[in-house]
């Protein structure tokens, strides 16, 4: 399959990573079918980018038309057969949970085309989990967007450890360029991939230096926005993304390597089990509602 023969994107998952990645593909041309569970779910992503292009409109960056075109090109259903029965090319973009994950490319195993590519959105699950739930492994990637995918450029391409063909590794990294992202493409398996693993190491020691009375979390971000340039320190990015996706995906990496270290630290999980998940819920590591 070459780039030419991809029309039709389905995306898997109404959440914000889904539906923004939705909406990029629509911006660049293509027909897309976002799938979710939820006709609610369906409808708040839909406002919500709605919300985002129209302010792109209001500073000029775009013509209301070329809005107005993007949603034509994107059909919403709780329909998963609807959505990915015609479809060239998938983008998995559901919580991050491994047995979910797999009864999803199962059933996408079943409904796609034979040609149609499968790809992750996951950030940190190495694709070859998924290989045996379908009898495509070779058209299987990793395909990891950053948030929120409507700015973030850069795209992580991932091949499975013996599974994913190089031509599919090769045309997912061409679709990355076609809607205008930049894609790293890493030449071996890992989990966590490249940037995620870099943020694991400084967030590990973050953690460490709170819970041992080193420095405040707000002192450690202030270090690292002031001292290292980073746009925001990892307490404040961690309430950004959600602690509950941060709390989710060292327990998947635990799963994996079952290194005690790889736990979450008690002052996240004490967070995430009071429900202060972060910016979404108004209160994480900081307070977001005075």
């Amino acid at each position: 399959m070459e780039l030419e023969d991809i029309k039709r994107i389905c995306v898997v998952g109404g959440g914000t990573m889904g539906s923004q990645i939705a909406i990029q593909c629509a911006l660049h041309g293509y027909d897309v079918t976002l799938h979710d569970i939820s006709d609610d779910q369906l409808k708040r992503a839909m406002d919500s980018n709605k919300g985002h292009l129209e302010r792109r409109v209001e500073k000029g960056k775009m013509s209301k038309a070329q809005v107005d075109e993007a949603f034509k090109k994107i059909e919403c259903t709780t329909s998963l057969e609807k959505a990915a029965s015609d479809a060239d090319f998938v983008i998995e973009a559901v919580f991050e949970k491994i047995d979910v994950k797999k009864e999803i490319f199962s059933k996408l195993d079943e409904i796609c085309p034979s040609h149609a590519v499968f790809a992750t959105n996951s950030s940190y699950f190495p694709n070859s989990l998924f290989a045996a739930a379908t009898n495509r492994p070779d058209k299987l990637v990793n395909m990891h967007f950053f948030h929120p995918a409507l700015v973030m450029k850069l795209v992580e391409v991932m091949p499975g450890e013996k599974n994913s063909s190089e031509e599919t590794v090769n045309i997912t990294a061409e679709l990355v360029r076609k809607i205008d992202k930049v894609p790293i493409v890493l030449k071996k398996e890992i989990p966590g991939f490249v940037v995620t693993r870099i943020l694991w190491a400084i967030r590990k020691e973050a953690y460490s230096l709170l819970e041992n009375g080193v420095a405040s979390f707000q002192d450690i971000d202030t270090g690292c926005e002031l001292g290292l340039n980073h746009p925001m320190g990892p307490f404040r990015l961690a309430d950004l993304s959600g602690l509950d996706i941060q709390y989710n995906s060292m327990l998947g990496l635990h799963e994996q390597t079952q290194d005690p270290k790889d736990l979450p630290p008690r002052s996240l999980r004490e967070r995430v089990e009071r429900g202060d998940l972060g910016r979404k819920t108004g209160k994480g590591f900081y307070n977001y509602t005075t």
